[in-house]
């Protein structure tokens, strides 16, 4: 029985994927891959993050092109039905459909991982063309030239053995073993091929430097049907009453494509449509502590730019060379940074870092925490009780928590800019996070106020924060007063309202703090 050649595996997952209650129809790329067949272009290999919907992809492909299963009934009424040329291609090609992650049985070598594919397909071949069967052949190539026939390859999680650190020493052999399989060979009318991990680096000369990448740092092309857009958020979120698309846009929002669309984490936004729960889902399918797996490459040169990152000052920095497959683990800020782009912890567009939404911050916080943060984490840890202090009116032990933060090693705490005192803060209450929502710079009333923090629980009041330096504390609650900054909060019918004022003299050295009831 095949297993590789024109089986139903493609057809009954992008079955069961169209019969979802939360089903987003991606085939608008169809039109584009279809493009590339028979042509110099033929080569497509798209690196995504995990659970971004490449497998997703990968099966609508294969049961589209498939010529073992006519799916005329799941396709005709989605957008590549619509198309001009929507028949041309539809069930006309052999699909040979496999994913590299799949390991022998028997043995642990590179040659049992290799003899095991060139096993499988070799007998799917024979087992289809029935009159091959008493020839000979030097190769698995040789045997498909013989077919005469025309076949589109997808491949899945092309860069396994890299990630995953199997057979290092033969990782040429096995990007030159797949050249061979593939480049230039005329029974070849398309290669799909998907992965977490680039190639580039892997192909300066004779290897696979005849596919097209498309990757989270770079792709023109693909970008919007690899996670879900604004609209298609939109549309999914009407199908539930639980949940508000600003819960799941401030949960999953956050990447962008080079082409300026904004992209929600996929798997995340149906888990918690799925649930009528906003939490971390993505994050969980990884390893654990990832985003600090990264950064612990060097603490001490990103530092800075983490601090920046969770207060949501942009971080401009020009990542030339993305982090590729079986590259050496990171060393400085540029590929610690290329690497977490790739793998979907930051957000990168036109030049600027970003945390993409709540669910990685919350990684970040905790990451901050780690001891390899020195005297940051401490601040982190303790930020609970500046909290708990504003809460409680407790004014002489916020400011002394601020003028502890400022008093730290860290060169961007010292108020060199305006970011700066925003900075100090966004520390102080890092871990109110977990019980408001906090914007920064935001539109109320008549003007924007520093910080405002919109309770989670209905227990707990509304908080206004306003900043000033060689003022006093007075003046920045008065001005919270004038501009009528409690205005947001009232909309919201946060009845219960605190207005602190933050102010620092630079010729004193010294923060106050006041703490007042809205009334």
């Amino acid at each position: 029985m095949a297993i590789y050649l024109n089986t139903n595996a493609a057809y009954k997952d992008f079955q069961m994927l169209r019969n979802d209650k939360y089903f987003v129809d991606k085939s608008g790329l169809i039109e584009k891959v279809s493009e590339r067949i028979r042509t110099k272009n033929r080569y497509l290999c798209v690196t995504k993050p995990r659970r971004f919907g490449k497998t997703s992809v990968l099966n609508m492909l294969g049961a589209y092109y498939g010529k073992a299963y006519p799916s005329d009934a799941l396709f005709h009424q989605l957008d590549i039905g619509k198309t001009e040329n929507y028949r041309k291609h539809l069930n006309r090609y052999n699909i040979i459909r496999f994913s590299l992650n799949e390991l022998p049985d028997k043995g642990n070598t590179y040659y049992d991982y290799t003899e095991r594919f060139k096993s499988i397909l070799t007998n799917d071949i024979l087992e289809s063309y029935p009159s091959l069967a008493d020839r000979e052949f030097n190769s698995l190539t040789d045997l498909l030239a013989a077919t005469e026939d025309e076949f589109i390859f997808i491949i899945d999680e092309w860069d396994y053995i890299f990630s995953h650190g199997l057979y290092q020493e033969h990782h040429s052999d096995f990007l030159e073993y797949l050249r061979g399989l593939l480049k230039d060979q005329p029974y070849v009318a398309l290669v799909y091929m998907t992965g977490v991990l680039p190639m580039k680096k892997y192909s300066p000369g004779s290897a696979l430097n005849m596919f097209k990448e498309y990757t989270m740092l770079r792709d023109p092309y693909l970008g919007e049907y690899f996670g879900f857009t604004q609209e298609e958020t939109s549309l999914l979120c009407r199908k539930q009453s639980k949940l508000t698309m600003d819960e799941i846009s401030e949960w999953y929002n956050g990447y962008t494509t080079m082409n300026g669309t904004k992209i929600y984490n996929p798997r995340s936004v149906v888990c918690a449509l799925e649930d009528g729960y906003c939490q971390s889902y993505w994050t969980k399918t990884g390893k654990m502590d990832e985003v600090l797996f990264f950064l612990k490459y060097n603490i001490g040169e990103v530092r800075n730019d983490v601090i920046k990152l969770v207060n949501h000052i942009p971080v401009r920095i020009e990542i030339l060379d993305e982090y590729t497959a079986g590259q050496e683990p990171p060393s400085n800020r540029e590929e610690i940074y290329a690497a977490m782009i790739i793998y979907g912890l930051l957000g990168y567009h036109d030049g600027v870092l970003s945390i993409p939404n709540r669910e990685l911050m919350l990684e970040f916080q905790k990451a901050l925490k780690d001891d390899d943060f020195g005297y940051v984490a401490e601040l982190v840890r303790n930020s609970e009780e500046v909290l708990n202090a504003t809460l409680d009116k407790r004014e002489e032990t916020v400011e002394a928590y601020l003028q502890n933060i400022h008093n730290s090693e860290i060169p961007l705490l010292k108020y060199n800019d305006e970011n700066s005192l925003s900075c100090v803060v966004t520390l102080a209450y890092l871990s109110a996070r977990n019980k408001y929502h906090i914007e920064r710079e935001e539109k109320s009333g008549k003007g924007f106020a520093d910080f405002i923090f919109y309770p989670r629980k209905k227990n707990l009041p509304g908080i206004i924060i306003e900043l000033k330096i060689n003022s006093t504390p007075e003046a920045a609650i008065q001005q919270i007063k004038e501009k009528e900054y409690a205005s947001k909060l009232k909309q919201k019918n946060i009845g219960h309202i605190l207005m602190v004022g933050i102010s620092y003299q630079k010729d004193k050295k010294e923060h106050l703090c006041r703490i007042e009831d809205w009334v």
